[in-house]
C-alpha cells in the first residue's frame, strides 16, 4: 500500500520532471529560432541567452509566482524576519571565460569550500575524487572572486528543499561562459532518487550544461540523479542553511527569493 508520504514524493518528482521537460523543449525551440534570426537581430540573441544558462531547478512555477506578485488583486505574502546581516561592502565582478579551466586539482587531496555569507559561514567538504572537473571549476572561480558579493537567489520549500546560489545576475540566468559535463551521478549518496540533507550539487539546464549555479539541500529532496553532487555541508553550515530556510521565501507559493538576505561575501576553496 502506498503511504501518503510516498505519494507526496512521487507527485513532487513528477512535477519536477514535467518542469524539466518543458524547459528542455523551450531551449531546443530557442536554439532553432536563434539560428535563423541571429544574423539580423543581435539584440534578440542576447535576450535568448538566458534560455541556455537557466538551471532546470528554476521551474515554470516562478512565472506564476511573479504574475501573482504583480497582480493588484494578489494578497502579498507575509515575510518572516530577516535573520541575516547586511552584505559586506563591495560589488560583483562580472566575469566570462571562454572555456573550462584546465584540470589542476589533486584528486587524492581534500578540498574545502568556505562560503562566508551574511547569514553565517558555511563550509563544504568537496568531493574531488568523484567530481574532479566540478571541484576544479569551483577552485578556479572562487580564486577569481567570481562568487564574491553574489546573492543566493532562490529558495524552494515545497516538493524539494533547496537554496540555489552561484548566479552573479541573481536571476537564474547567469554562468561563467563555459559548461561542464555531469559527474558523480552514480554516487552512493543518491539512493532511491533522493538528494540527502546537506548535499551540495549543481543546478543545470539539462545534461552536461553545468556552469556556476549550485544548490544546497536543507532537507531530503526527491530528485532524479541528474545533478552533479560535489560536496557536503558541515554541521555548522547546515545550521546556517536551516536558519535561512526557516525564514521562508518571498512568494508564499513555495518557490521564490529567500526572505533572508543571503549574500556570499567571500567564497574560498582551500586544499588540506
Amino acid at each position: 500500500m502506498v503511504t501518503q508520504e510516498q505519494r507526496r514524493r512521487q507527485l513532487a518528482r513528477e512535477k519536477f520532471l514535467r518542469q524539466q521537460q518543458r524547459r528542455t523543449d523551450a531551449r531546443r525551440k530557442a536554439r532553432m529560432r536563434n539560428a535563423v534570426i541571429a544574423s539580423v537581430l543581435g539584440v534578440v540573441l542576447v535576450g535568448s541567452l538566458a534560455l541556455y544558462t537557466t538551471g532546470t531547478l528554476r521551474g515554470d512555477d516562478d512565472n506564476v509566482a511573479k504574475s501573482a506578485e504583480a497582480s493588484p488583486s494578489a494578497e502579498p505574502a507575509k515575510k518572516a524576519p530577516d535573520p541575516c546581516e547586511k552584505p559586506a561592502a563591495g560589488k560583483i565582478e562580472k566575469m566570462t571565460f571562454d572555456k573550462e579551466p584546465a584540470l589542476k586539482i589533486d584528486t587524492s587531496a581534500q578540498y574545502t569550500m568556505t562560503l562566508d555569507t551574511t547569514c553565517g559561514e558555511m563550509s563544504v567538504e568537496l568531493d574531488a575524487k568523484g567530481a574532479p572537473h566540478t571541484v576544479n571549476s569551483f577552485e578556479f572561480l572562487a580564486g577569481k572572486g567570481y562568487f564574491d558579493h553574489t546573492r543566493c537567489h532562490r529558495l524552494t520549500t515545497q516538493g524539494i528543499y533547496v537554496l540555489q546560489c552561484g548566479d552573479p545576475t541573481a536571476q537564474g540566468s547567469g554562468g561563467p561562459g563555459y559548461e561542464i559535463k555531469d559527474e558523480n551521478l552514480k554516487s552512493d549518496a543518491l539512493k532511491k532518487d533522493v538528494y540527502p540533507t546537506g548535499t551540495v550539487a549543481m543546478a543545470n539546464a539539462g545534461p552536461n550544461t553545468n556552469g556556476s549555479q549550485f544548490f544546497l539541500v536543507y532537507q531530503d529532496s526527491p530528485l532524479p540523479p541528474n545533478y552533479t553532487p560535489f560536496g557536503k555541508l558541515d554541521k555548522k553550515g547546515l545550521a546556517v542553511l536551516e536558519k535561512i530556510a526557516k525564514a521562508g521565501e518571498s512568494t508564499g507559493m513555495g518557490d521564490g527569493a529567500p526572505n533572508a538576505t543571503v549574500v556570499i561575501n567571500k567564497a574560498t576553496v582551500t586544499k588540506s
